[in-house]
């Protein structure tokens, strides 16, 4: 395939972070969630991707996730991932060999005009390649350098990799998700997607606003260690803190709630409706809408910690009530009455959903691969500075030009000098 043309931006007003440069070494998923949030605050993100070679086809591994893969024109599959689109708007594309000498000394370039820097390589990698904190501070001391890791910068497991499955895993989210033991099936889940990852990406992301603030106030930036486990930890939330106080260790709930109750999946007469009641008016309502007052005056129901407590005798009776009426009657009653709840949609069922369309979720941008490619949008509402999608994910090493020469000033020929070098390996755009 021939060399196309890097995909224009489109002309929005200046983000939030206009004219914050942000060097991404990052890949996956937990960094480049980061790397994109930025990015759709208005910070200039520039990717650095690994060059193609005999044993790697070139560029973030998420690129060959798929199928489903882009397709072009002609319906034929691209190389872009739709896991890679889903993470990597509002970014820029270079491919550099960070194992060459020129290459090292183009980050070290870049790096002076950069004010973030975020790395999710293994401890020690970035310093063999003398391109660690301690290294590049020296050089721009304003550079707030984040790094993304399984377990830390620290600690007996920093060597390791780190893999979203396995710190659910280790980190406990597992052990509380999932059919309880029993019930037919039981045993503990991952999450549907790859929540610490993501979770991590969100940390970090205002990690570094902080740490952008302390440098605009100083004038020195600083280093930012996260790490999935310790986001794992932290997002235990109310049930990290029942363990602390109480002692006791939490099991797997399946659709329940541990603390409250019902806050659960029950099913309808024709499908399945998500019961949330948070306090103990809503259940007075529920049980009225139900056709059952009485039982919000029992003294088993009427407050929520006797509901907990007498959840085995209370939820059974809830749900042979539940299968008595249709999904759609349920959900019109309950509504009415303000009782939280809801159904359990298909993928296609949210993104038909008019709350989720008049909320703008999804956004049609124009692709050099496909003129309507749908993506979903940034859930940030800002009056002011709203999230805008300037450039679409882009193909590996698409900015080559462009992109030294806004950060470094470089001419054609001056390029063609680094390519020389070896500072971009043998990829070209595709």
């Amino acid at each position: 395939m021939g060399r196309m043309q890097p995909s224009a931006p489109s002309s929005p007003g200046p983000g939030a972070l206009d004219g914050i440069r942000v060097l991404d070494l990052s890949r996956v998923l937990a960094g480049p969630w980061c790397t994109q949030t930025l990015g759709d605050l208005g910070a200039d993100v520039l990717k650095i991707e690994r060059p193609a070679g005999a044993d790697h086809p070139g560029g973030d591994d998420t690129r060959g996730w798929g199928p489903p893969f882009l397709r072009d024109a002609e319906g034929q599959d691209t190389a872009e991932s739709a896991y890679y689109l889903g993470a990597n708007r509002n970014k820029r594309s270079l491919a550099v060999d960070l194992g060459a000498p020129a290459g090292q000394a183009l980050i070290r370039e870049l790096a002076l005009r950069a004010d973030v820097l975020v790395e999710n390589f293994k401890v020690g990698d970035m310093a063999r390649h003398g391109l660690d904190y301690a290294s590049l501070a020296a050089l721009n001391p304003r550079l707030v350098y984040c790094s993304i890791t399984g377990y830390g910068q620290t600690g007996p497991y920093r060597e390791r990799a780190g893999y979203d499955y396995a710190v659910q895993g280790l980190g406990g989210l597992m052990s509380v998700t999932g059919e309880r033991d029993d019930r037919p099936g039981g045993g503990p889940q991952k999450v549907g997607v790859a929540v610490a990852d993501l979770f991590t990406g969100l940390y970090a992301t205002v990690a570094i606003l902080a740490a952008l603030r302390h440098a605009e106030a100083t004038g020195r930036g600083q280093q930012v260690d996260m790490a999935l486990l310790d986001t794992q930890v932290a997002m235990l939330a109310n049930l990290g803190a029942n363990y602390l106080v109480s002692g006791q260790v939490p099991g797997r709930a399946g659709n329940a709630h541990q603390n409250i109750v019902p806050y659960q999946s029950f099913e309808a007469a024709d499908g399945h409706i998500i019961l949330a009641v948070g306090n103990d008016g809503q259940f007075a309502r529920f049980c009225e809408v139900a056709g059952h007052p009485e039982l919000a005056r029992d003294a088993r129901f009427a407050t929520n910690p006797q509901r907990v407590r007498h959840r085995e005798q209370l939820v059974p009776i809830l749900a042979g009530w539940l299968r008595e009426r249709p999904l759609a009657d349920w959900l019109a009653a309950l509504e009415a009455a303000k009782v939280p709840c809801g159904p359990i949609n298909r993928l296609d069922q949210v993104f038909a959903d008019p709350q989720v369309q008049a909320r703008a979720m999804v956004e049609t941008v124009a692709h050099p691969h496909q003129a309507a490619l749908r993506l979903v949008a940034s859930p940030m509402k800002l009056s002011a500075t709203p999230p805008q999608t300037r450039l679409v994910p882009p193909r590996l090493a698409e900015h080559e030009d462009v992109a030294l020469a806004d950060w470094l000033g470089w001419d054609s020929s001056r390029i063609a000098q680094a390519r020389a070098e070896g500072a971009f390996g043998r990829t070209t755009a595709g």
